[in-house]
């Protein structure tokens, strides 16, 4: 049995108190294509924890730029 306590998946508000942005940036980020894409679960907006500190491991880069990270 694992101890791990990490959700699968985290909440606008959740990513943004991480992110120490306001949920506004957050949407604004999102839109410009600057954020990993979340999940749709019906009105619900999720991201994958993972995919999340995968992401926040390699500098944030922009998902959508061939070269980020460089």
């Amino acid at each position: 049995m694992s101890t791990d306590t990490t959700p699968l998946l985290i909440s606008a508000a959740e990513l943004a108190s991480l992110l120490g942005i306001s949920e506004r940036t957050l949407w604004r980020l999102l839109s410009a294509g600057r954020l990993p894409q979340p999940l749709r679960l019906g009105r619900n907006t999720r991201w994958r924890s993972d995919e999340i500190r995968r992401w926040i491991d390699s500098g944030c880069p922009d998902p959508g730029c061939p070269v980020a990270g460089r």
